[in-house]
């Protein structure tokens, strides 16, 4: 199986502070791969690297053998990669469907042209329509996205971030504040949306990590100690210490 994303020997540092040391990382295409740490790890840093929002002081990334480190957030974007944050980034002012539809037409090459009937344009009607259906929001398609949730206001990130048509997808804690009903409802929508894409995430609910990853990889003081699926991770004695706070036999 292909990577869909590598890491060769990346390395973050801010003056003389290292945040991510020497990592070496490969998703493969189709895979889901969870990202775990304690926090102050070092995992939103290393994902702002990926996606181009920061560039790396050493190493080189690759997106499907193509080297992207150092391009900027928009090529890497044109090129098949698209992330969400922890912070819930929607327009506010902007109805659901408004907010979806900016998605799309990016991806298809329009430009958001308020002189002209851009609801004319059948592709980008129906494919937004196909999207707002997939997240559960018709019914909310013209409420503000500020009204909405904040499990709705998750939902509708995750919806703009496939929305462009990307087929790497990197979500930043896309459950955190949820309750235990709300979780369930984004894994499942999630493991919906990502099915025949590739998916790098990081989560701090265990129950969602081994739930939904195939492979898990632990960073620790910008470090990856241990790669492998949720069995492996599961009954790794450097993860119990590290990162479960237990001791290693």
């Amino acid at each position: 199986m292909s990577e869909a994303i590598e890491l060769r020997g990346v390395g973050k540092s801010f003056g003389l502070t290292s945040v991510i040391r020497n990592v070496n990382l490969t998703v493969a295409q189709g895979e889901r791969h969870a990202l775990i740490g304690p926090n102050g790890a070092g995992k939103s840093t290393l994902f702002n690297l990926i996606s181009g929002y920061m560039t790396p002081t050493s190493g080189s990334i690759l997106l499907r053998n193509e080297v992207i480190s150092g391009q900027p957030p928009y090529r890497i974007n044109r090129l098949g990669l698209s992330r969400s944050f922890q912070v819930t980034n929607v327009f506010a002012n902007m109805s659901v469907w408004e907010n979806l539809r900016c998605a799309v037409l990016w991806a298809t090459g329009h430009r958001y042209s308020f002189w002209k009937n851009i609801d004319s344009l059948p592709e980008v009607r129906d494919r937004t329509a196909r999207i707002l259906g997939e997240i559960s929001l018709t019914a909310r398609r013209d409420v503000l996205a500020g009204l909405l949730t904040y499990a709705e206001q998750r939902a509708l990130e995750i919806g703009i971030t496939v929305a462009g048509g990307a087929d790497v997808i990197l979500l930043d804690e896309p459950t955190a504040g949820m309750s235990h009903a709300e979780t369930e409802r984004a894994v499942a929508l999630i493991r919906r949306l990502t099915d025949g894409r590739t998916l790098m995430i990081v989560e701090h609910d265990m129950s969602v990590v081994f739930g939904l990853a195939d492979r898990i990889s632990v960073l620790v003081y910008g470090q990856i100690i241990a790669s492998g699926t949720p069995e492996e991770i599961r009954g790794n004695p450097k993860v119990r210490e590290a990162y479960l706070g237990e001791e290693a036999a």
